[in-house]
């Protein structure tokens, strides 16, 4: 007989995280050979997955098996980025015979369960879903092959499987006590609990939302007739859907709906939780969002040889095997651009999604002032920029070709593709200075810098995010300092840029070159600051204690 106080899991729960918790994600980054994520939320979802796992919580993950994953960065003949798309093979899934039916666009979809087992890698249980198998149609079949389709009925398809499909599959395997969304993708599975349970109350018993995104331009609305042609409510009757969202209007916003079925919510950064407080007050009936902030998985993410040299607080030894992990990036660098780096040059990383908000070229923004830095040979630097652009984006993918091109003319800046958990870690452990950019408020957490923290490289940020919370100008980091409010675009680019290079140029460069000592003081500061603050371990016990135990009756 199924125990249905528990998930199926190889390790008996920790009584103190009993509830029974499905977390629903779009995209997971649990492993390099398990490429289904993109990004930031990937990487969060993944981290909390190991943690859950660490900590013996009861919890399962509930994601998408995406056939080609989100894509393959590889690169032209002319070292310009090309998007592959790649089917790729997991023969280490297991098959737990769990099979459910969902309507989308008035046709039955078949959607499977494969199982990622919890010893595998080292995380909770993920219950991948496939809609690529034999008894689906060409069309149906396609739902899952790319993550973040760019045809909005097929991105509405891929909500439906996740949500509704997500839930059943739940279901089968003993139904849980609290349906945790991770963003507003999985929002269908509150339509399906509305169905089975027939009241709106009881629904947001069982829901708990984390948001992500910090402008109300950046969450998804559609129009509420073609989710409905879509199937996107499954089987509640328009009545049943605006008593359950509050929605009326012609346009469907998912966050919106997402705070009103869920009984709480929460940001992902102090900041951001103030952030989205402030964007959605005056809204009725929306539940309360408190701040959780991300954290990344230590044990997974930091080098195990450099954290040694810190707890025996030995710092000639933690010099060497920094150096040791930059001679590791700059093999990479040297086999993708044929240029060879130096491990005791100043190396700045900027590595991220190429999002415009992220200002991947902030640095270059006097260009003239750029070449005069990089052309420096009193106090050298090296400069490698990495990360995935939306392979649809293609002004996105414009400012990248644009630094591949750049770097051709100079020898000590670099561009690398294949931006993916194993490139994030050696470019993490290889950096000196982790370089972040983004127009504050607009990251909401940006979690690279605590792994990147965790691995002796210096956060030079702008103070937005999870920044706030950890740094300690000139001591554990360098802050770009926040700017009046209210700035054009072009004005606000000046204002960060020119205190980025001030920094840079007078106080970074000098203490690199001429004050070894205390830059290696900074960087054990900032490795003991990060941890245990920002492990995921922190963040797993919190989901815990403020969003999975709130609002029981």
């Amino acid at each position: 007989m199924m125990d249905t106080t528990c998930w199926p899991l190889p390790y008996r729960v920790n009584p103190a995280y009993g509830r029974k918790v499905a977390y629903f994600s779009m995209e997971f980054a649990i492993d390099q050979a398990l490429k289904i994520y993109s990004g930031g939320l990937g990487f969060l979802a993944g981290s909390h997955m190991r943690s859950a796992y660490e900590l013996r919580q009861n919890v399962i993950g509930i994601g998408m098996l995406w056939k080609y994953g989100y894509y393959d960065q590889s690169r032209n003949a002319d070292q310009t980025l090309r998007v592959d798309f790649t089917k790729k093979y997991y023969p280490f899934l297991t098959d737990p015979g769990i099979q459910v039916t969902v309507q989308v666009n008035g046709h039955d979809v078949k959607v499977k369960a494969l199982c990622l087992p919890a010893q595998v890698f080292g995380s909770a249980p993920l219950y991948l879903l496939t809609t690529d198998i034999p008894e689906n149609d060409h069309l149906a079949r396609t739902i899952t092959h790319c993550l973040y389709d760019v045809e909005p009925a097929a991105r509405i398809a891929q909500s439906i499987v996740l949500g509704l499909g997500g839930a059943k599959v739940v279901e089968a395997l003993g139904g849980a006590d609290l349906y945790h969304m991770n963003e507003a993708h999985a929002l269908p599975l509150a339509f399906h609990l509305m169905d089975r349970l027939g009241d709106a109350a009881q629904v947001r018993k069982h829901v708990v939302f984390t948001t992500h995104t910090p402008e109300k331009a950046g969450n998804e609305e559609h129009e509420t007739s073609f989710l409905k042609r879509m199937g996107f409510f499954g089987a509640l009757s328009h009545e049943q859907e605006v008593s359950l969202t509050g929605i009326h209007d012609h346009l469907f916003s998912h966050t919106l709906a997402a705070l009103r079925v869920s009984h709480a919510c929460n940001g992902v950064s102090r900041l951001h939780g103030a952030v989205a407080n402030q964007m959605w007050e005056g809204n009725d009936g929306i539940c309360s969002i408190d701040a959780i902030t991300n954290s990344q998985n230590a044990l997974f993410w930091q080098d195990k040889k450099l954290r040694q040299a810190l707890d025996r607080n030995d710092p000639k030894r933690l010099v060497t095997r920094k150096k040791e992990m930059k001679d590791d990036l700059f093999r990479i660098v040297a086999d993708q651009t044929g240029k060879l780096f130096d491990r005791n040059v100043l190396t700045i990383v900027w590595a991220r999604r190429f999002a415009h908000y992220k200002r991947a070229t902030l640095l270059l923004h006097d260009f003239h002032r750029f070449l005069a830095m990089i052309e420096r040979t009193d106090r050298p630097v090296q400069i490698i920029w990495a990360g995935k652009p939306f392979p649809f984006d293609h002004d996105a993918i414009s400012v990248f070709n644009g630094l591949v091109r750049l770097s051709r003319k100079k020898r000590n800046i670099a561009v690398l593709t294949g931006y993916e958990i194993e490139l994030s870690r050696q470019l993490k452990q290889g950096a000196d200075v982790w370089l972040n950019t983004p127009v504050r408020p607009r990251e909401a957490s940006g979690t690279s810098g605590m792994t990147a923290a965790m691995n002796g490289a210096v956060n030079f940020s702008i103070n937005d995010g999870w920044i706030p919370e950890f740094a300690r100008d000139g001591e554990n980091s360098f802050i770009i300092p926040v700017t009046e409010p209210g700035l054009n675009e072009h004005d606000q680019n000046e204002a960060d840029y020119h205190n980025l290079m001030a920094i840079l140029e007078e106080r970074i460069m000098p203490l690199y070159y001429d004050e070894p000592h205390r830059w290696i003081d900074i960087v054990m500061a900032s490795m003991r600051d990060v941890t245990p603050a920002f492990d995921s371990d922190r963040m797993a016990r919190e989901y815990y204690e403020k969003l999975y135990t709130s609002g029981i009756c």
